[in-house]
């Protein structure tokens, strides 16, 4: 295909950004419109790429390249593969809805919006970027708006809890570009598929390994390094803490795989049991301070530790049941928590309050909203026939053919996930109608209905029939485990095609 749909997926958002300070300063009731049908674009290329996806083909997909610097080889190249492929669809299927349940922002909105678009194209610039500098260029660029959505559009404490993601993640990056630079200038070349021939000497995985797993790590965020992502989601508004739960959090477990399996596979085997003992920490420790949670999106914001602590496990179990798991719980994790934190907006709009006491018996006056909260727990529960149990499963299945003991441990943390997403329902939905402020809440309009049900029928389609996604994913997690096992002496444990697991629940 001549026409460059990578592209227009990636600069569509940026340019329509700039489009929106075209609008007269008379017509600021255009702005929401525009800016959701600018979001459609790069959501039109990621049905499009889907659709024409070739799932026999385990490399790059709809690639283009093009050269920048000879010297250094440093070019404008991106493409797509089954690993990265579900995360583009994700992320374009997220904004337009983020766009859409953000009605509620008055103050700024031109600039709100040119934020949310401008992040969009970081977002899909870091899962298409085949280029170590133009990942870097992408991965450093999302940091600007989501500073600006939390830091601006935020709680009372939104210039701390800015701050502090932003350091956090700065932090990281520095040893990121570091490692980054040192890749590029002894291998002669910055391309990602050029740099997977050239062969990495042991003690130089090891450095490596450890620059890029902090960035990653923290992005993810993986404990300890979890304690800005509290602060960020209960600051930010409703469409960040929606992409910061969606999209975000997913760059840190993508570059696990991306890059540090990838690219150090030697490390990456020896480490297997620190980055598989941090994941179930995380597990058991979020699912724990979720539990005691009085405000209920600092509960989700817990759980987010918690559930990416099962994709990291998944990614580290060095299996291809573990990694197709990793994979497709990301995409299952952005479906929920992000459908969580809509719920979470829509409540705090009518009642201008997160905590849980000051509800009770809203099932009564708003049953809808109770319909789709309790679809949206049970999936992150991991109820059969719905997206979190397919994850959750293959994550402990491939997890438990290497790393026996972290899989039982973790297991512990889907009945803990029980307890708080359970108990949390039971104590805002159920029983009578007691605080006289809740007896007239209006129940869900057809604008939030329109925003949910998108991510409802994907929790449901992949929990019902996971075939075809797993297809997708699973030739190129193949081909990163035979590189592994080709490049190492790591035996590969195996129980077969995933495929042939995923024909139903």
């Amino acid at each position: 295909m001549d026409f460059p749909i990578v592209s227009t997926l990636v600069l569509a958002p940026a340019l329509g950004a700039l489009a929106l300070f075209i609008v007269p300063q008379t017509r600021r009731e255009v702005l929401f419109p525009l800016a959701f049908g600018i979001s459609a674009v790069p959501l039109a290329a990621a049905g499009y790429i889907v659709w024409e996806f070739d799932k026999e083909v385990a490399g790059f997909q709809f690639t283009e390249n093009v050269l920048w610097f000879t010297d250094w080889d440093v070019g404008y190249r991106v493409g797509v593969d089954g690993i990265s492929l579900f995360l583009i669809a994700l992320t374009a299927l997220l904004f337009p809805l983020a766009i859409a349940a953000s009605t509620s922002i008055t103050s700024g909105t031109r600039a709100f919006l040119a934020s949310l678009l401008f992040l969009e194209t970081g977002l899909l610039g870091v899962f298409v970027s085949l280029d170590l500098l133009l990942f870097f260029v992408f991965w450093e660029a999302m940091l600007v708006p989501m500073y600006f959505i939390i830091g601006i559009w935020g709680g009372e404490r939104r210039v701390y809890a800015a701050v502090k993601f932003f350091l956090y993640t700065a932090f990281g990056s520095a040893l990121m570009l570091a490692g980054i630079l040192w890749l590029g200038l002894d291998g002669g070349s910055f391309d990602y598929t050029a740099l997977l021939g050239v062969e990495i000497g042991r003690t130089a995985q090891f450095w490596l390994f450890g620059g890029f797993a902090l960035s990653f790590a923290i992005k993810v965020p993986l404990f300890p390094f979890h304690t800005w992502l509290p602060d960020a989601h209960v600051e930010a508004p409703t469409a960040g803490s929606v992409l910061l739960a969606g999209v975000l959090l997913k760059l840190g477990t993508y570059g696990f795989i991306r890059f540090n399996l990838a690219l150090f596979p030697e490390a990456s085997v020896a480490l297997t049991w620190l980055l598989a003992t941090l994941a179930v920490i995380g597990i058991i420790y979020g699912a724990l301070v979720a539990i005691v949670q009085p405000d209920l999106k600092k509960l989700v914001a817990y759980s987010s530790v918690s559930h990416l602590g099962f994709v990291v496990l998944g990614i580290f179990a060095i299996t291809t049941q573990g990694l197709q798991g990793g994979v497709i719980q990301m995409v299952n994790h952005g479906l929920t928590t992000g459908a969580l934190f809509l719920l979470v907006g829509m409540i705090y709009e009518r009642r201008h309050t997160r905590m849980i006491a000051d509800y009770g018996g809203l099932a009564r006056v708003m049953p809808i909203y109770a319909g789709f909260f309790l679809v949206t727990a049970l999936a992150s529960i991991g109820l059969p026939g719905l997206n979190g149990f397919v994850g959750e499963f293959l994550v402990l299945l491939g997890s438990y053919l290497s790393l026996e003991v972290w899989a039982i441990v973790a297991a512990f943390g889907v009945l803990l996930a029980a307890v708080y997403l359970l108990w949390a329902y039971e104590r805002i939905f159920t029983g009578p109608v007691d605080k006289p402020e809740n007896e007239k809440l209006l129940d869900l309009s057809l604008r939030e209905k329109a925003i949910l049900v998108p991510l409802v029928a994907g929790m449901v389609f992949l929990g019902v029939y996971p075939k075809p996604a797993l297809d997708r994913i699973e030739p190129a997690v193949e081909r990163l485990m035979e590189r592994i096992e080709a490049t190492t002496d790591y035996d590969v444990p195996d129980f077969g095609s995933v495929a042939d697991l995923a024909e139903g629940p």
